[in-house]
């Protein structure tokens, strides 16, 4: 059995556990508004992970209809954000 540091350990627990997406999720909030501007970040109501998807909810139309038209973008910026290739799916409520 190999030896692990306590970082390594909690980065495999985490990956394999159901705490990924929403500590994936955490991160994914802590940049929004350096990811989308200050604009789009202060509309956006919700942010959450489910597998490779990602799910942003607002309110308002066409900050909506502005997000739908830059999902390849947002899943580049947001896995570079991340460090991998996580999400492979925008979904916009």
């Amino acid at each position: 059995m190999g030896e692990y540091s306590i970082g390594d350990a909690l980065k495999q627990f985490l990956k394999n556990s159901r705490l990924n997406g929403y500590m994936q999720a955490i991160q994914i909030e802590q940049v929004w508004e350096q990811i989308m501007g200050k604009t789009i970040a202060k509309y956006t109501e919700d942010i959450k992970i489910h597998g490779n998807k990602l799910y942003i909810t607002t309110t308002v139309a066409p900050l909506r209809n502005e997000l739908l038209f830059q999902k390849e973008n947002i899943i580049k910026q947001v896995n570079e954000a991340l460090g991998e290739k996580v999400i492979k799916e925008v979904v916009i409520k």
